[in-house]
């Protein structure tokens, strides 16, 4: 009995230590949620940003992400389109302490932490978009520790860029940063990109 108590103790605390040190589980792809058991994303806006060097995006063209704020331990980073769960393009080179996550079919979906070392605004993730017209947003939940995490944490709107024609009869998608607003569109407005 005496060596039970002492081992029961260990593995309640290791337990509840736990959370994912080595990367998110691929079952938290879609939602983005840590499966931390007994702990709550942070209420609290997230002191964090998703920073990214480019407004557009084209296929081939590689484009750079930083997460701004404090140092974190944790995360979850991800490509995506308005109403969609899908992981969207591929990530390349993963920084020092971090690695890919299988999402949506794609063995380079995501970056997860491969490990709980600090990572800060020095790290630098790529990522190569699809060929696709749809705008896109990068989506991230990022951890400070197991029991301190903020979810939904999104960039700006990239839209599809380069030089495009439309074939006679076609009509344009046009975007405003958030939804489509083609319809009654007949000339050319200040924040709106037609594609």
């Amino acid at each position: 009995m005496k060596l039970l108590l002492p081992a029961f103790f260990v593995v309640q605390v290791l337990g509840s230590v736990g959370g994912y040190p080595s990367g998110a589980p691929t079952g938290a792809c879609e939602d983005m949620l840590p499966r931390h058991t007994g702990v709550t994303p942070q209420r609290s806006p997230a002191p964090y940003s998703l920073l990214s060097n480019a407004r557009t995006f084209q296929p081939g063209k590689a484009i750079t992400v930083t997460i701004s704020g404090p140092e974190y331990r944790g995360v979850l980073l991800e490509a995506r389109t308005a109403g969609s769960t899908s992981a969207l393009g591929s990530w390349r080179f993963p920084p020092p302490d971090t690695k890919f996550l299988q999402c949506s079919g794609n063995p380079q979906g995501a970056v997860t932490h491969a490990n709980t070392n600090l990572k800060g605004n020095a790290t630098v993730y790529n990522w190569m978009p699809p060929n696709s017209t749809k705008p896109i947003f990068f989506k991230a939940t990022v951890a400070q520790q197991r029991a301190v995490y903020w979810i939904n944490v999104k960039s700006d709107t990239l839209l599809r860029g380069g030089k495009r024609r439309s074939q006679p009869g076609h009509r344009c998608k046009c975007w405003n940063g958030q939804k489509d607003v083609s319809a009654g569109l007949p000339g050319v407005f200040p924040g709106v990109k037609c594609v």
